[in-house]
């Protein structure tokens, strides 16, 4: 029995609010039904975050349900979909009568009656083999209520006990059931939280699911009959313990993960043998570059990128000791006529000339418009000879909006 866990895909993404990914999901989903295949797969775990909003497009919407409806002509015969919090509840629970003939089971969200997530799956001789407790993204509507006056640490207590009283209920539930199969198969769960241990990077898209994170819990919460736990939220593969995984998003959700390798786990469960994971690391189907230094640097990838002559979608960050005022110039020139396309461009040099109260003793009623000026110059560390040329094109403009005024 072979199971490949998969979560976050976020359909309908977009980066930067400007750049659709629909290709890349397109892609990805035409390689996860060719692995499904290759690796002759017989269960699929989506541990949630399918969709990147409540409200998916129409394009996002038929990836899925095609993805569906194709993986009917693969290995693969049964599949658990639990909800994330990027996702819409009953957007997703909507069609799960339809899609249970698929032999799709989906939870979009906690049930008051936890049974409810819990799924038997049987081989074609409906003999039972696996028992997958089904867990979505635990709302604190769904398993807690709201005490008036409660402080922020006495919140922060009760949704972390609630989300380890549900997973105890179902994992006493899953174990009764094994018992009423007289049968010793094995018990998985599914789960969409923040665990200790998991691993971030900046700009990954990852969104609180409570006031504050404060949901992070111990791997302690789920019980020792869990033979396996398939996590999502966040988007970096990692292994809390080796039976407890996050596997991550399937593509980059920001360019903080440009360099990280995505990957789906498989499971092999054999008779008699213990469990085997196997790590299946995902192609890259859309290059992403974050280039940060000084002009040099910079150059020096764009020249690099450009002989590399492969699509390519680069944010770069200016961090340069000398003002560089003409950097998005700079930059569409390097480009041209080339596959590399600026997503994000940032002057951290400009972005740093702010004068605070720190930066002088004098109030600026005190201080004209050269000292105000000669003190960014001394805060941002310009060198003497680039002061000199800056003073005389600021003394220039200066004196032309005082021209103008008279």
């Amino acid at each position: 029995m072979k199971i490949l866990h998969t979560s976050d895909w976020h359909l309908g993404r977009t980066l930067y609010a400007k750049k659709e990914r629909t290709e890349e999901h397109k892609a990805f989903l035409a390689w996860l039904l060719n692995t499904i295949e290759t690796q002759q797969i017989d269960i699929l775990l989506v541990a949630g975050d399918i969709f990147d909003t409540a409200t998916p497009n129409s394009t996002s919407q038929k990836m899925y349900y095609d993805f569906l409806v194709n993986l009917k002509n693969t290995s693969c015969k049964n599949v658990i979909i639990v909800g994330g919090n990027h996702d819409s509840p009953s957007f997703l629970n909507a069609p799960k009568a339809v899609l249970a003939a698929l032999n799709v089971c989906v939870i979009g969200n906690a049930s008051e009656q936890i049974e409810e997530e819990i799924i038997v799956i049987k081989d074609a001789n409906e003999n039972p083999i696996l028992i997958v407790c089904g867990v979505p993204f635990l709302r604190e509507r769904d398993i807690s209520r709201f005490a008036e006056g409660e402080s922020y640490s006495d919140r922060s207590k009760r949704i972390n006990e609630n989300i380890k009283k549900h997973y105890k209920a179902i994992a006493q539930l899953a174990e009764q059931k094994r018992a009423s199969l007289s049968v010793n198969i094995p018990i998985i769960a599914t789960g969409h939280l923040s665990v200790a241990g998991g691993k971030r990077n900046e700009d990954d898209g990852v969104r609180d699911t409570y006031i504050g994170n404060i949901e992070a819990v111990g791997s302690d919460i789920f019980p020792d009959v869990f033979d396996y736990v398939a996590l999502g939220h966040y988007h970096v593969p990692s292994a809390i313990k080796d039976h407890i995984r996050y596997c991550g998003s399937p593509i980059p959700m920001g360019f903080g993960e440009a360099n990280q390798t995505k990957s789906v786990y498989v499971l092999n469960f054999q008779f008699d043998q213990a469990k085997t994971i196997e790590t299946i690391h995902i192609p890259v189907f859309q290059k992403l570059e974050s280039i940060v230094g000084d002009k040099v640097l910079i150059d020096q990838r764009l020249q690099t990128l450009k002989q590399q002559n492969t699509p390519v979608w680069v944010e770069i960050i200016y961090k340069g000791s000398e003002v560089f005022p003409d950097l998005y110039n700079w930059v569409n020139e390097q480009i041209k006529d080339t596959k590399i396309e600026v997503l994000k461009l940032v002057n951290r040099q400009f972005l740093n000339e702010v004068l605070s109260t720190k930066d002088t003793s004098q109030s600026l009623e005190e201080l004209d418009t050269f000292e105000v000026f000669d003190k960014l110059l001394i805060k941002a560390n310009i060198a003497e000879e680039q002061k000199e040329m800056l003073k005389a094109s600021y003394k220039e403009i200066v004196d032309g909006l005082t021209v103008e005024d008279h």
